[in-house]
Protein backbone atom coordinates (compact mmCIF):
# COMPACT_ATOMS: atom_id res chain seq x y z
CA UNK A 1 0.00 0.00 0.00
CA UNK A 2 1.13 3.49 -0.87
CA UNK A 3 -0.45 6.59 0.65
CA UNK A 4 -1.29 9.54 -1.63
CA UNK A 5 -2.25 12.91 -0.18
CA UNK A 6 -4.21 15.61 -1.98
CA UNK A 7 -1.92 18.06 -0.23
CA UNK A 8 -3.12 21.43 -1.55
CA UNK A 9 -6.03 21.38 0.92
CA UNK A 10 -4.83 18.87 3.51
CA UNK A 11 -4.56 20.42 6.98
CA UNK A 12 -1.25 20.39 8.81
CA UNK A 13 -2.55 18.24 11.64
CA UNK A 14 -3.41 15.45 9.17
CA UNK A 15 0.00 15.73 7.51
CA UNK A 16 1.72 15.44 10.90
CA UNK A 17 -0.24 12.28 11.72
CA UNK A 18 0.59 10.87 8.29
CA UNK A 19 4.31 11.62 8.70
CA UNK A 20 4.35 9.72 12.01
CA UNK A 21 2.44 6.81 10.50
CA UNK A 22 4.79 6.61 7.51
CA UNK A 23 7.82 6.57 9.80
CA UNK A 24 6.23 3.88 11.98
CA UNK A 25 5.11 1.61 9.11
CA UNK A 26 7.69 2.33 6.42
CA UNK A 27 4.90 2.84 3.87
CA UNK A 28 5.54 5.20 0.97
CA UNK A 29 3.79 8.54 1.61
CA UNK A 30 3.52 11.03 -1.25
CA UNK A 31 2.05 14.51 -0.92
CA UNK A 32 0.84 15.82 -4.28
CA UNK A 33 0.39 19.56 -4.73
CA UNK A 34 0.82 22.32 -7.27
CA UNK A 35 3.17 24.22 -4.99
CA UNK A 36 6.41 23.27 -3.23
CA UNK A 37 5.94 21.47 0.08
CA UNK A 38 8.28 20.81 2.96
CA UNK A 39 8.34 17.17 4.01
CA UNK A 40 10.54 15.33 6.51
CA UNK A 41 13.78 13.92 5.17
CA UNK A 42 12.66 10.29 5.42
CA UNK A 43 13.35 7.96 2.49
CA UNK A 44 9.69 6.87 2.28
CA UNK A 45 8.16 10.38 2.47
CA UNK A 46 8.18 12.63 -0.56
CA UNK A 47 6.37 15.49 -2.19
CA UNK A 48 5.38 15.63 -5.82
CA UNK A 49 4.86 19.08 -7.29
CA UNK A 50 2.61 19.22 -10.35
CA UNK A 51 1.95 22.18 -12.61
CA UNK A 52 -0.64 24.75 -11.60
CA UNK A 53 -4.13 24.29 -12.92
CA UNK A 54 -7.57 23.07 -12.04
CA UNK A 55 -7.52 19.41 -10.89
CA UNK A 56 -3.92 18.81 -12.04
CA UNK A 57 -2.95 17.33 -8.65
CA UNK A 58 -6.18 15.28 -8.58
CA UNK A 59 -5.51 13.92 -12.06
CA UNK A 60 -1.99 12.90 -11.04
CA UNK A 61 -3.29 11.06 -7.97
CA UNK A 62 -5.85 9.23 -10.12
CA UNK A 63 -3.09 8.29 -12.56
CA UNK A 64 -0.73 7.01 -9.86
CA UNK A 65 -3.01 5.39 -7.28
CA UNK A 66 -3.26 1.61 -7.53
CA UNK A 67 -5.85 -0.79 -6.13
CA UNK A 68 -5.29 -1.10 -2.39
CA UNK A 69 -3.56 2.27 -2.04
CA UNK A 70 -4.87 4.86 0.40
CA UNK A 71 -5.79 8.37 -0.78
CA UNK A 72 -6.24 11.21 1.72
CA UNK A 73 -8.64 13.80 0.33
CA UNK A 74 -11.83 15.72 1.05
CA UNK A 75 -12.40 16.15 -2.69
CA UNK A 76 -15.47 14.05 -3.45
CA UNK A 77 -15.01 13.76 -7.26
CA UNK A 78 -11.37 12.71 -6.72
CA UNK A 79 -12.50 10.21 -4.09
CA UNK A 80 -15.05 8.73 -6.50
CA UNK A 81 -12.43 8.29 -9.21
CA UNK A 82 -9.87 6.53 -7.02
CA UNK A 83 -12.52 4.36 -5.36
CA UNK A 84 -13.54 3.22 -8.86
CA UNK A 85 -9.88 2.23 -9.37
CA UNK A 86 -9.84 0.17 -6.16
CA UNK A 87 -8.15 2.61 -3.79
CA UNK A 88 -9.26 3.40 -0.24
CA UNK A 89 -10.20 6.96 0.71
CA UNK A 90 -9.99 8.75 4.05
CA UNK A 91 -10.83 12.42 4.57
CA UNK A 92 -8.77 14.65 6.89
CA UNK A 93 -11.85 14.63 9.17
CA UNK A 94 -11.58 10.85 9.52
CA UNK A 95 -14.50 9.89 7.29
CA UNK A 96 -14.04 6.92 5.00
CA UNK A 97 -15.49 7.21 1.52
CA UNK A 98 -16.51 3.88 0.01
CA UNK A 99 -18.43 2.48 -2.92
CA UNK A 100 -21.43 2.40 -0.58
CA UNK A 101 -21.44 6.10 0.36
CA UNK A 102 -19.70 8.01 -2.44
CA UNK A 103 -22.65 8.38 -4.84
CA UNK A 104 -24.88 10.27 -2.38
CA UNK A 105 -21.93 12.54 -1.58
CA UNK A 106 -21.42 13.26 -5.30
CA UNK A 107 -25.12 14.04 -5.66
CA UNK A 108 -25.07 16.40 -2.66
CA UNK A 109 -21.93 18.09 -3.98
CA UNK A 110 -23.60 18.69 -7.34
CA UNK A 111 -26.66 20.09 -5.56
CA UNK A 112 -24.50 22.47 -3.48
CA UNK A 113 -22.65 23.58 -6.63
CA UNK A 114 -26.00 24.39 -8.23
CA UNK A 115 -27.03 26.43 -5.19
CA UNK A 116 -23.76 28.38 -5.22
CA UNK A 117 -24.06 29.00 -8.97
CA UNK A 118 -27.51 30.49 -8.42
CA UNK A 119 -26.10 32.91 -5.85
CA UNK A 120 -27.12 31.14 -2.65
CA UNK A 121 -24.31 31.21 -0.13
CA UNK A 122 -24.09 27.88 1.66
CA UNK A 123 -20.99 28.52 3.76
CA UNK A 124 -18.10 26.14 4.03
CA UNK A 125 -17.23 23.29 6.32
CA UNK A 126 -16.65 23.96 10.00
CA UNK A 127 -13.09 24.31 11.26
CA UNK A 128 -11.30 21.11 12.17
CA UNK A 129 -11.38 20.31 15.86
CA UNK A 130 -9.78 17.84 18.27
CA UNK A 131 -12.48 15.23 17.59
CA UNK A 132 -11.76 15.40 13.86
CA UNK A 133 -8.06 14.92 14.54
CA UNK A 134 -8.74 11.95 16.79
CA UNK A 135 -11.18 10.40 14.29
CA UNK A 136 -8.62 10.79 11.49
CA UNK A 137 -5.84 9.19 13.56
CA UNK A 138 -8.09 6.32 14.65
CA UNK A 139 -9.38 5.59 11.14
CA UNK A 140 -5.86 5.74 9.71
CA UNK A 141 -4.65 3.28 12.36
CA UNK A 142 -7.53 0.91 11.56
CA UNK A 143 -6.77 1.02 7.84
CA UNK A 144 -3.06 0.46 8.38
CA UNK A 145 -3.66 -2.38 10.85
CA UNK A 146 -6.00 -4.09 8.38
CA UNK A 147 -3.34 -3.99 5.66
CA UNK A 148 -0.81 -5.74 7.88
CA UNK A 149 -3.02 -8.80 8.34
Amino acid sequence: MDIWVDADACPGMAKDILFRAARRTGLCLTLVANRPLQVPADANIRSLQVSAGFDVADDEIVRLAKPGDLVITADIPLAAEVIARGALVLTPRGERYTTDNIQPKLTMGDFMDTLRASGIQSGGPTALNHQDKQRFANQLDQILAATRR
